[in-house]
């Protein structure tokens, strides 16, 4: 039997895919240490880019107190490397989200970038929704 975990965002069980697992952990950090709000945040978030019909889907998005897209979240899985790849895709992602906030995340390692520049702190909720 395929284990499962509850995801507090979409409200129901999913598969327990070692990228989920790190999905799952983030949530919590970004609750736990950065004090987003659980309804500030979705999971698994279909989008299209453009005129294109391929669905997207972006990990975590955050909302700030205005509602508007504070950050996109990439999650992989440990093992993935976070090169400049998994960088292009969540920087493509946020062409469209147009968050000022980009995080990659493996579990591993995780890196934060506010308007480009990456930073060497954990922001707040705050923080996150002061732009």
């Amino acid at each position: 039997m395929e284990k499962t975990v509850w995801d507090p965002l979409r409200k129901k069980e999913v598969a327990l895919t070692p990228e989920e697992e790190v999905r799952q952990w983030f949530i919590g950090v970004l609750e736990r240490e950065m004090g987003v709000p659980e309804h500030m945040m979705r999971s698994e978030v279909a989008f299209t880019f453009g005129s294109s019909k391929k669905k997207y889907r972006a990990d975590i998005l955050i909302f700030g107190k205005d509602t508007s897209t504070v950050a996109v979240v990439e999650c992989k899985k440990p093992d993935v490397e976070l090169s400049s790849a998994v960088l292009e895709q969540a920087l493509r992602y946020n062409m469209v989200m147009g968050a000022p906030w980009i995080m990659i995340t493996n579990g591993k390692q995780t890196f934060i970038a506010h308007k480009g520049q990456f930073v060497d702190r954990i922001p707040s909720y705050d923080d996150l929704c002061s732009d």
